[in-house]
């Protein structure tokens, strides 16, 4: 049993607005003074507790990245990159030479095969095609890496842009966008050449597999030879495709694709009929791939588009900002060594450990006492669950970044050696063991991430930080806000997809058909809860229960399990009266500090988007749906029928 009566919550009560009681609205009664005093940056499409932690994060590798390191180290590079990203005048010199020979080379392709040749060449200098790759564990074996094919293409958010009534406007702002683009590097007859990257590119989306389909692990994984690969290509020259990106011997010879139906209709537009339209669009590609590294003039241009109509943003980001993204794009762990050695606490690591392992032992004592899952079944849940991989903080061992060359005047030769150098480390991994060191994120990210091929939960440094975590604070508001976290990311191995992938990340069946259905039954009404909400600012639009299912299983199961471990950490519900703070019980603080955590407001620009492309949820609903799932939440603030959090009894869902 630990005492934190003591310690300090961290939780701005003075801020909390008292005409809103929680009982009827806690996202608001905590954060509704903030919302409505607190106007979203300029260069933001949203902001709140998340953002403000990104923001302390930059000023703090700014300060990294503007300290000159010695020649030849690591950091010196990163300090290169810096600063040819910052050199608007050599930008304005250069102007589009870096780009206008692979243009003009594209626009020029006298035949699908050349331009299929160009488009590798394009994609290994780190640019976009009609498919992604990348490499990770294998789900049919995930002690081996894999390379995996994707379905990519399109310069919009979702297919659905391309077909849906709700975004013509957008549609029409977009093929205007294109047309400006192209004139800015120069090219003529842009109306036509902005028809047809359109036409392509909605004729490509027509094949996309929509966002809820992409989710299906079981679904997206088609592992297949490459003969089986390339045979809807036919003679096409996909071989020379995979040959310009110059990849290993062997690499290619195994794919799992994750949407083969795409892979067919794709390959059914790569004939002459279509080939004015794909010279137009893989120039397209090169344009915008590099757009944010040329002139500010083309960079603005592009933002005016992809920030401001997409998401609502007026300004664009500080050119400082911007440069912090590009060099950690490059040399994200050479930036990440130099924050943690400034930023990060041992002491943190190891009270994130303890914390860790509470909530793990919680997630054991709630999938025992399951009343709704079979005995066979719950001892492969636990099983999964004693696998679980935690990694706090930052990588054990750094990534190299010997082989990649930086100069301090070229910033679009920069980033295609980085393309390079990234490419041939991913490569390399490919048929060998997977290492579990390897990190998705960077300590400096302010993010955390579960893996279920690895079985691993990831919490980078620059997270741990109020208002989700203090050494030095209570416990109660520590395990509402970064507990429940921790849970979150736990809860995706559990989750509609994650529950699909046994301890060792094999993607198998290992539930009986009875629980599956029992657990089926739970999500639906989940789904069900979820679809019904609309925020503000929408026109009505609601949440895709379907798409944002496996993130509301993350955070129902979170916090719920969240509080098991706080009370196992204090040793028990009968010592809940020892923990009281300046009057205010550990249940409520413990409500409070995760209703502050989500503290954010969204453009509506922004916001409609994310409804159609984001698998999370609103803010305000991941903190009011939820609680009004959880028992300890009525008990904390008396909540009855008559508050307008209540949810009857019956409707209420309990997975973990």
């Amino acid at each position: 049993m630990t005492s934190d009566a003591s310690l300090p919550a961290g939780i701005d009560y003075e801020s909390f607005d008292q005409q809103i009681r929680p009982q009827d609205d806690l996202f608001r009664h905590v954060n509704g003074p903030w919302i409505a005093n607190t106007e979203i940056p300029a260069d933001k499409s949203s902001y709140g507790s998340f953002h403000m932690l990104v923001d302390e994060a930059e000023l703090a590798v700014r300060e990294i990245l503007e300290h000159e390191a010695p020649e030849g180290s690591p950091l010196r590079k990163a300090n290169d990159a810096y600063a040819a990203f910052m050199n608007e005048d050599r930008l304005r010199e250069l102007g589009t030479t870096p780009i206008d020979a692979d243009v003009q080379a594209a626009l020029s392709a006298a035949s699908i095969d050349d331009l299929l040749e160009l488009l590798g060449q394009h994609e290994q200098r780190g640019g976009g095609g009609f498919l992604g790759m990348y490499v990770s564990p294998d789900a049919g074996n995930p002690a081996i890496n894999a390379l995996y094919v994707t379905q990519s293409g399109l310069s919009l958010p979702d297919e659905s842009y391309y077909r849906e009534e709700q975004y013509a406007p957008i549609r029409e702002q977009f093929v205007a966008h294109l047309e400006r683009m192209l004139t800015l590097v120069g090219l003529d007859d842009v109306a036509t050449r902005a028809a047809a990257i359109m036409a392509l590119e909605t004729a490509i989306a027509s094949h996309h597999w929509d966002v809820v389909k992409t989710r299906e692990a079981d679904l997206t994984y088609n592992p297949m030879s490459l003969d089986a690969f390339l045979e809807p290509f036919g003679d096409r020259n996909m071989r020379g495709w995979l040959a310009a990106q110059q990849a290993p011997e062997g690499v290619f010879e195994r794919l799992v694709v994750c949407e083969p139906s795409y892979i067919t209709g794709v390959a059914s537009m790569l004939n002459d009929e279509h080939l004015d339209q794909w010279r137009n669009w893989l120039a397209w590609r090169i344009i915008v791939g590099n757009a944010a590294l040329l002139t500010p003039e083309i960079s603005a241009a592009n933002f005016a588009f992809f920030g401001t109509v997409l998401t609502g943003v007026p300004e664009q980001r500080a050119r400082w900002k911007r440069a912090i993204g590009y060099v950690e794009g490059m040399l994200g762990e050479v930036v990440g060594e130099a924050y943690v050695a400034k930023h990060f606490k041992p002491e943190a690591k190891a009270k994130m450990d303890a914390l860790v392992a509470d909530l793990v032992a919680a997630y054991r004592e709630s999938i025992t006492q399951l009343s709704w899952m079979g005995e066979d079944t719950k001892k492969r849940a636990l099983a999964k669950l004693e696998k679980f991989y935690p990694k706090i903080g930052y990588p054990e061992k750094w990534l190299d970044y010997s082989a990649l060359e930086v100069s301090r005047d070229d910033v679009v030769g920069n980033a295609r050696r980085s393309a390079k150098v990234e490419a041939d480390r991913h490569y390399a991994r490919v048929g060998q063991p997977v290492d579990k060191d390897l990190w998705l994120m960077t300590p400096q990210t302010v993010n955390a991430y579960y893996m279920p091929t690895t079985n691993e939960i990831a919490f980078p440094a620059a997270i741990l930080q109020l208002p989700f975590f203090d050494e030095n604070r209570d416990a109660a508001a520590n395990y509402g806000a970064i507990g429940a976290v921790i849970g979150h990311e736990i809860g995706h191995g559990f989750d509609d997809q994650g529950s699909k992938y046994d301890g060792d990340g094999l993607l198998e069946d290992w539930w009986t058909e009875a629980d599956r259905a029992a657990f089926e039954k739970h999500t639906k009404s989940l789904i069900d809860q979820y679809s019904a909400l609309s925020p503000e600012g929408v026109d009505g639009e609601k949440v895709n229960g379907e798409l944002t299912i496996g993130e509301n299983i993350g955070d129902l199961g979170g916090l719920g399990i969240a509080w098991k471990a706080y009370l196992l950490h204090i040793g028990g519900a009968d010592q809940l009266a020892a923990h009281e703070i300046d009057g205010v019980s550990a249940a409520k603080r413990f409500f409070l500090s995760w209703a502050q955590a989500w503290r954010e407001q969204r453009r509506p620009e922004y916001m409609k988007m994310l409804l159609a492309v984001d698998p999370h949820s609103p803010s305000e609903f991941r903190c009011n749906q939820i609680v009004r799932n959880l028992e300890p939440f009525y008990e904390a603030f008396d909540v009855t029928e008559s508050d307008a959090l209540w949810l009857d009894e019956s409707a209420r869902v309990e997975i973990w």
